[in-house]
């Protein structure tokens, strides 16, 4: 599952660099994916690790930091919307797409390490 959270932060950090570049880099908080990405990928190499504890543990934080940027951002996007709507204007659409691919991503790491987390579980459970 490590490789797999390598594989997600490269691809939070590669939407981060797309939204911020692909918008004349106008906007810092664009870069928001790619700090996710940075985060989970460096718990993400930790957890390449031979020793169980370790592993589980920055596993465990990747997954907390995932949930928790899935929430936050998923919130964002839903208020972003609502606020640009109620005052009578068009939302950043650009933005709002940035946002609901990082909530996209981080949904679907979130479910596949739940999945890990519950196979694991039934093989020490054998």
């Amino acid at each position: 599952m490590a490789k797999i959270t390598v594989v997600f932060a490269i691809l939070l950090i590669a939407l981060g660099l797309a939204g911020y570049f692909g918008t004349g880099a106008q906007h810092a908080t664009a870069l928001i994916p790619t700090w996710f990405g940075a985060a989970l990928g460096m718990c993400g190499l930790l957890a390449m690790s031979p020793d169980e504890g370790r592993r589980k543990l920055f596993m465990h934080v990747n997954v907390s930091l995932g949930l928790l940027g899935f929430i936050a951002v998923g919130i964002e996007s839903i208020r972003g919307y609502l606020h640009a709507k109620n005052a009578g204007m068009q939302p950043d659409m650009i933005a709002l797409a940035s946002k609901l691919t990082m909530t996209g991503l981080l949904l679907i790491y979130v479910l596949l390490c739940v999945r890990s987390f519950i196979a694991a579980r039934r093989a020490r459970q054998l």
